[in-house]
């Protein structure tokens, strides 16, 4: 049985997917085709031992320290028990994490093979991609450093290609590398599909950890350095490993393919000829989503007549979305935005956030829905000196012992039963029953009992930013700052 450590990379914003892809909650943790996220997809599908000979150890996690909760908790939805949860203080890139996350496995089995993978794409067949991952263990058993190429089934200009040393004679078996090719103008994409010797570049992974460390050894060492401080100076949070963040603010922003594997000799390709996506624009969620009469999908709340190759989405099951006489659209609508575009300038919604953002609208990267690792809320109103909240909290779960220096509240418990702490009194809040806490009030929250807790919560104040919090207890380690 040969055993690898998967390693997914978790830390995207996922922009291009903007309004349901934000940067408070990235496309990986939403539920973008069927009833899994694609992170929690990626998990299972690299988990377990099968009668291909291969026996994944729980999958090592490199992510942002605003999604370690998100991480560990739709893990436990799936079944799924991580390896090390590795924090990097910012994204910095593939290059520094995947250098990471190989230093570590290596420190803890000289011997170890690694398979990185984006927690992003949508690859249906997995019992076809493991066969892959099979294949790909003959050029690892060498030396050899191994990425996937997808067998392209039309002329993508939006993706990197793999040129290989000869087209692939069907056995499934590794091909050498003959070079990187980068994103291609129509008419080169073209050329390259009907050659037969040109894959997409998938950015998965195989190799040995020693093998890769020794490669960003010999081909950036300017990134060996900082990782390695890093990693040697790490702290351990709560079953989490937080990367230092001195040594990694001295890291360039680099990707993988960049740094290492377009200077590395010893690389080879393994064809995959299974359904492949990286859904990176709503252009590629219609082509995977199981279209309607006329090449038109909805889902949600969304209604489409006499449409053709469109998409339309409704995220809240109160905004009904109807589309009329519409060709090549794409409509995803949300309870706080709205993006309507042409299918044809699906990769500009970078464009929009960016816009959002230049005029310090809120929609751009967060949500009405925050979620904590305690619960989630989501704000219902919003004035110049009130806020409107909804707040569940998960059974057994506590909110910090704060305070706030701007503003008070007013908690009205509507579903379940509130321990309340004010000040040292604690009392049991049940529902229908309110309870103030004064400016200034050192305070918590708990649900002790087994089901969700609901409250809503009335803001007053001068200020009423998330930032106007100050922690004396927290069971989650989170610091001050708004999420710590």
């Amino acid at each position: 049985m040969t055993q690898i450590t998967p390693v997914i990379l978790s830390g995207g914003s996922g922009t291009r997917l903007w309004p349901l892809s934000r940067k408070s909650y990235p496309k990986q943790f939403a539920r973008l085709i069927g009833e899994e996220s694609l992170f929690q997809s990626c998990a299972r599908r690299l988990s377990g031992e099968g009668a291909d000979g291969l026996r994944f150890t729980p999958p090592a996690i490199v992510t942002g320290a605003d999604f370690r909760f998100i991480v560990t908790e739709q893990l436990q939805e799936v079944g799924v028990d991580p390896g090390p949860v590795v924090i990097e203080p910012e994204a910095k890139n593939t290059a520094p994490a995947v250098l990471a996350a190989a230093l570590h496995a290596q420190a803890q089995d000289p011997e170890a093979v690694l398979l990185v993978a984006p927690s992003d794409h949508l690859i249906p067949d997995a019992a076809a991609f493991r066969a892959a991952v099979a294949q790909g263990m003959q050029a690892v058993t060498e030396g050899r450093l191994v990425t996937f190429g997808i067998r392209p089934d039309r002329p993508e200009t939006g993706y990197g290609y793999l040129h290989l040393a000869q087209a692939p004679d069907g056995s499934g078996g590794p091909v050498p590398l003959e070079a990187f090719v980068e994103k291609p103008a129509l008419a080169e994409a073209e050329r390259m599909l009907a050659d037969g010797a040109y894959r997409w570049n998938a950015g998965i992974f195989l190799f040995a950890a020693k093998d890769i460390v020794a490669a960003f050894d010999r081909h950036a060492p300017a990134i060996v350095a900082p990782v390695r401080a890093a990693l040697e100076a790490a702290q351990h949070d709560l079953g989490f490993l937080r990367l230092a963040p001195g040594p990694w603010a001295r890291l360039p922003d680099d990707s993988i393919d960049y740094a290492v594997m377009e200077k590395a000799e010893a690389l080879s390709v393994v064809p995959f000829d299974g359904a492949w996506s990286d859904l990176g624009s709503w252009e590629a969620v219609l082509r995977e989503t199981a279209p309607e009469a006329g090449g038109t999908a909805t889902s949600g709340s969304a209604l489409a007549i006499d449409c053709r190759n469109t998409l339309l989405r409704s995220e809240d099951p109160e905004v009904e979305l109807v589309g009329i006489g519409l060709d090549g659209i794409f409509a995803v609508a949300m309870p706080d935005a709205v993006l309507v575009a042409r299918l044809d300038r699906a990769q500009d919604v970078k464009q929009a956030v960016t816009a959002l953002k230049a005029r310090g609208a809120r929609q751009a990267e967060a949500f009405a829905m925050d979620h904590r690792p305690w619960g989630h809320y989501e704000t219902l109103a919003l004035s110049d000196r009130f806020q409107v909240k909804r707040i569940v909290v998960k059974p057994g779960a506590a909110l910090s012992l704060q305070s706030h220096h701007h503003r008070s509240e007013h908690w009205i418990v509507v579903a379940g039963t509130a321990r309340v702490t004010v000040d040292g009194t604690v009392q049991l809040v049940t529902e229908n029953q309110s309870i103030y806490v004064p400016l200034g009030s050192v305070h918590r929250m708990e649900n002790p009992g087994k089901v969700p807790m609901v409250l809503i919560e009335v803001q007053t104040g001068s200020y009423l930013g998330e930032d106007d919090i100050i922690r004396y207890e927290d069971v989650y380690a989170r610091g001050q700052g708004a999420k710590g």
